[in-house]
């Protein structure tokens, strides 16, 4: 899914441990995103701003788990 658009504030449904990284797409208002890093040490949320990032165009640090870091439902802040 390249050219993502995204609005400046979401909300994210990560999946952790998938079998490959994906945005699968909104449901309900809710981004849906598979990555294949374990939920340790934050390494699937750091997946989720990459696969954000190469999908949408926009560099890492615009985007900002605002809510959720340690929950499957994440809020995302797009920056700039």
């Amino acid at each position: 899914m390249s050219g993502l658009t995204l609005p400046p504030e979401f909300t994210v449904r990560l999946t952790p441990r998938a079998s490959r990284d994906e945005v699968s797409g909104w449901e309900n208002g809710v981004l849906r995103v598979r990555v294949q890093s374990p939920p340790v040490d934050g390494r699937a949320n750091e997946s989720l701003i990459e696969l954000l990032a190469d999908r949408s165009g926009k560099p890492k640090s615009a985007f900002r788990i605002v809510r959720g870091a340690r929950s499957r439902l994440k809020h995302v802040r797009l920056e700039g």
